[in-house]
C-alpha cells in the first residue's frame, strides 16, 4: 500500500528527468539542423525546467550530481548548444558578432567561479569554532547573514543569473540581431559581478566576527563569569534530540549553574526552548575550555561515539542518566561503566545492572527516580464517559531489527483492528518517531495502521466541536509558538541565529509550562470525543496522551515504566516468540501487565477489566511494581535527583582539592599518554558536515 502511494511521485520524478534529457536532445538536433522555432523553445524550456526542479525538487537533481551531471555541467551544455545553434543560423557572423558573445559568456562563468570562491571564504569566516544559545555573544561582533543565493546556493545563483544571458542569446537566435544577446549577457555579468562584490563586503571588519582565538578567549571569560557547576552533555543524530529534551526541565531546576554542552552544530536548534545556556563544541580541541572552568560534573542522557572525548577531562565527574528505562538490553549497556555513577529510577534498574554483570558496580548506581513524570495524573477509576480511550504507543524496531522490539510489524494491525471493532473505544495511536528507520516493514505497517484509523473515522458519525474550539486552539498555538518557536528569516545562518538567540528575557520555563498546559487543554477540547487520533507531531507530548488515556498498549520500552507512575491498566504485546511465562520472567516491567499475543485475542477481556475495575487483577501489582521501577514517591524525585547532583559535585570538589594539594607538595601531575594515540581517530570524528548540508 505505501509503495502504491509513492509510485505517482516516482513517476513524476522520472518524467521530469526524461523531459530534461529530451529537451537536451531537441536542443542538439535543432541547433544542428537548424530549426529556430523549436531550438528557441527547447532551450528556454530546458532552463525553465532546471530552475523549477532546483527550487521544488532539489533532491532529485542531487541524483544527477552523483553521476557528474551537476548544475554547472548542465548549464555549460545548454549554453554550448546555444552557441552551436548561433553558428548554424544564417545572418549571424561567427567572428564579428558571435565571438564577442562567446567571450562575454566565458566572462560570466569566470565571475560565477569567482563568486563561488568568495562564497566559500565568507562561509568559512562566518563559521565560528563554537556555537552558543541563550548567551549574550554581542562582544563577538556577530552580524546578519548575506543572501543565501549568493553565499550558499551556487546552483540557484548560476541558473537564476543565467536567465538574462540565455534569454538574450535566444532573442539573437530568433532575430539574427546580436544586440539582444549583448544586452542579456550584460545584465547577467552585472548580476554575477555585483553579487560577488556585495558578498565580499562580509569580509570587511564591520561584518566580520572575531578570529577563532578571540572567540575562545571570550568563551573562557564567559565561563569564568557564569561559573557553571553541572552540565548536560549530548551528541547524536537529527532524530535523537528528544533524548536530551526530556531532561531540560529537570536540568533547569537543579541547584547551581546549569549548562548544556552539545557536539553537533545542527543540534543547537534541535534543543527545545529553555533558559539554560547552550554551548556547542564541534571540535574536541575547543571543548577543553571546560577543563579550566568551574564545571564540576556532567549528566549524560545517551551514549555516543564522542562521549569518550569529554570523559578524558579529569576535573569532571560524570553520571549516566539515560533517556528512559526499560527491560531491553540497551538499558544496561556495558559502556555505562565508563561513567563515575549510573543514575537510575528505582531498585529494578539497580537489579538489572547487577544481573547483566557488565562491570557496573552496585556502589556506583544511584536511585534518583524520574523527575519528568510529575505532569502525569494518577489513576482516578473506571472511565466515566461514553468512550474508553486507549493509547497504543509502540516503540521502534531498534538498531538490531529484532522482531521482539516492536509490535508494529507482527501485532500492530491486529491490535488496532480489535480496538476499532469496539464501538466504545476511542484510539490514540502514537508511534515512535523512528519507526521504520531501520526495518522498512515496520514503516509499511505503520502506514497501514494510520490508514486503518483514518478509514474507521469515516464510518463514525458524531458532532464536532464548534468553531470557537478551533479558534481557541489557534490562539493557544500562537501563544505557545511565540515562546517556543525559533523563527528566522530564510537567509539566516548559524552566526545570525547565534546573534538572535542571546540571553533569554525572564523566566521562560514557567511561562512555557503554563502555555503548554493551556495548549493541551485547547487541543483535546478541539477534537470530538468519538474520533480516533493519530499523533505523530511533537505536540501533544506523550505525557499529555497519557492523561487522556484509560489504557496503554505498548511494547517493552521506557513508555511502560513512565506509564506505571499513573497506576492505570496497561498491556504489553509479546512478539518475541517467548511463552507468556518466560516473557514475564524476562521482562520485569511486564509483571503487572496484560500480555497480548500477536493476534491480540485477549483484547475484549482487557477492555472489560478497564471498564469494570473489580475484574482488574493487576491493580495491586501495579502499585508494587511502580515503586520497584520508579522508587518511592517521598522524597520527591526532583529532590533526590538534586541531592545526587550535589553529592557528585562534592566528589569533584574533593578530587580538585587533592590535585591542588599534590601540586603544592611539588608532586608532578600524571600525563595522559593515551591522548596522542587517539588524536587521529578523534580528528576524523570531528569532521563537520554543516557546510555541505547548509549549501545543499
Amino acid at each position: 500500500m505505501p509503495s502504491a502511494g509513492l509510485a505517482p511521485r516516482r513517476v513524476v520524478q522520472l518524467v521530469a528527468l526524461l523531459s530534461m534529457l529530451a529537451l537536451f536532445a531537441a536542443q542538439l538536433v535543432t541547433a544542428l539542423v537548424p530549426y529556430v522555432p523549436v531550438f528557441v523553445a527547447a532551450s528556454a524550456a530546458n532552463l525553465a525546467l532546471d530552475i523549477y526542479l532546483q527550487y521544488k525538487q532539489p533532491g532529485l537533481l542531487s541524483l544527477l550530481g552523483k553521476i557528474r551531471f551537476d548544475v554547472t555541467v548542465r548549464q555549460l551544455l545548454r549554453d554550448m548548444l546555444v552557441l552551436v545553434g548561433l553558428l548554424r543560423i544564417d545572418g549571424i557572423e561567427p567572428l564579428a558578432e558571435q565571438s564577442p558573445l562567446t567571450v562575454a559568456l566565458l566572462a560570466f562563468y569566470a565571475l560565477h567561479f569567482g563568486c563561488q570562491a568568495v562564497a566559500v571564504v565568507v562561509r568559512r569566516a562566518r563559521t565560528l569554532p563554537i556555537v552558543t544559545r541563550n548567551i549574550d555573544a554581542s562582544a563577538l561582533r556577530l552580524s546578519a547573514a548575506p543572501p543565501r543565493i549568493l553565499a550558499r546556493q551556487q546552483a540557484r545563483r548560476l541558473l537564476t543569473f543565467s536567465v538574462p544571458a540565455t534569454a538574450g542569446l535566444l532573442v539573437t537566435a530568433a532575430t539574427a540581431d546580436v544586440y539582444g544577446g549583448a544586452i542579456g549577457l550584460g545584465v547577467s555579468l552585472v548580476l554575477m559581478g555585483g553579487g560577488a562584490v556585495y558578498l565580499a563586503t562580509w569580509m570587511l571588519p564591520k561584518k566580520r566576527a572575531k578570529a577563532d582565538e578571540a572567540v575562545i578567549e571570550w568563551l573562557d571569560h564567559w565561563l569564568s563569569d557564569y561559573k557553571p557547576t553541572v552540565a548536560m552533555y549530548f551528541s547524536g543524530g537529527t532524530t535523537s534530540a528528544y533524548q536530551a529534551n526530556m531532561w531540560l526541565s529537570t536540568l533547569s531546576q537543579l541547584d547551581g549553574k546549569p549548562l548544556i554542552v552539545l557536539r553537533e552544530r545542527f543540534m543547537v536548534q534541535k534543543i527545545d526552548s529553555t533558559d539554560v545556556p547552550i554551548i556547542c563544541f564541534p571540535k574536541v580541541a575547543t571543548m577543553f575550555s571546560l577543563e579550566t572552568s568551574t564545571l564540576k560534573m556532567m549528566l549524560h542522557p545517551a551514549n555516543a561515539a564522542k562521549t569518550s572525548q569529554v570523559l578524558r577531562i579529569p576535573s569532571l565527574k560524570h553520571a549516566f542518566i539515560n533517556h528512559g528505562e526499560s527491560d531491553k538490553l540497551s538499558s544496561c549497556n556495558p559502556y555505562a561503566k565508563a561513567y563515575d555513577e549510573v543514575w537510575v529510577a528505582g531498585p529494578a534498574a539497580r537489579e538489572r545492572y547487577q544481573l547483566a554483570d557488565i562491570g557496573v558496580e552496585d556502589k556506583d548506581v544511584v536511585e534518583v527516580g524520574r523527575p519528568q513524570l510529575s505532569p502525569i495524573r494518577p489513576y482516578a477509576g473506571a472511565p466515566t464517559g461514553a468512550f474508553t480511550t486507549v493509547l497504543y504507543a509502540p516503540t521502534w524496531e531498534g538498531w538490531d531489527g529484532n522482531p521482539g522490539n516492536t509490535s508494529v510489524v507482527l501485532a500492530g494491525e491486529n491490535i488496532v483492528r480489535h480496538l476499532l471493532a469496539d464501538p466504545g473505544v476511542r484510539l490514540i495511536y502514537k508511534p515512535h518517531p523512528m519507526t521504520g528507520s531501520q526495518v522498512p516493514a515496520a514503516g509499511a505497517a505503520n502506514e497501514r495502521i494510520k490508514a486503518m484509523i483514518r478509514e474507521a473515522n469515516t464510518r463514525r458519525p458524531g458532532a464536532r466541536p464548534g468553531p470557537e474550539a478551533a479558534a481557541e486552539l489557534a490562539r493557544r498555538t500562537d501563544a505557545l509558538d511565540l515562546l517556543t518557536a525559533k523563527s528566522f528569516r530564510r537567509s539566516a545562518d548559524e552566526m545570525e541565529r547565534m546573534m538572535l538567540q542571546g540571553t533569554p528575557d525572564g523566566d521562560s520555563r514557567s511561562a512555557i509550562a503554563e502555555a503548554t498546559a493551556a495548549w493541551d487543554s485547547a487541543y483535546w477540547a478541539s477534537l470530538p470525543e468519538w474520533e480516533h487520533q493519530v499523533v505523530t507531531e511533537s505536540r501533544p507530548a506523550i505525557f499529555s496522551c497519557f492523561n487522556q488515556a484509560d489504557l496503554l498498549i505498548s511494547d517493552v520500552s521506557s513508555v511502560v515504566s513512565d506509564w506505571l507512575s499513573s497506576e492505570k491498566p496497561y498491556a504489553v504485546a509479546n512478539t518475541s516468540g517467548l511463552s507468556e511465562a518466560d516473557f514475564r520472567a524476562g521482562f520485569p516491567t511486564v509483571r503487572a501487565a496484560t500480555v497480548l499475543t500477536p493476534e491480540a485475542d485477549g483484547m475484549p477481556a482487557l477492555l472489560d477489566a478497564v471498564r469494570s475495575p473489580e475484574k482488574d487483577v493487576y491493580a495491586e501489582s501495579r502499585a508494587e511494581l511502580k515503586e520497584h521501577l520508579l522508587g518511592p514517591s517521598d522524597p520527591p524525585s526532583l529532590v533526590r535527583f538534586n541531592a545526587a547532583a550535589l553529592a557528585l559535585c562534592a566528589r569533584s570538589d574533593a578530587r580538585r582539592a587533592r590535585a591542588e594539594a599534590r601540586v603544592e607538595a611539588g608532586i608532578p601531575a600524571q600525563r595522559d599518554e593515551s591522548t596522542e594515540t587517539v588524536d587521529a581517530a578523534e580528528a576524523a570524528m570531528d569532521a563537520d558536515p554543516t557546510e555541505e548540508l547548509e549549501s545543499a
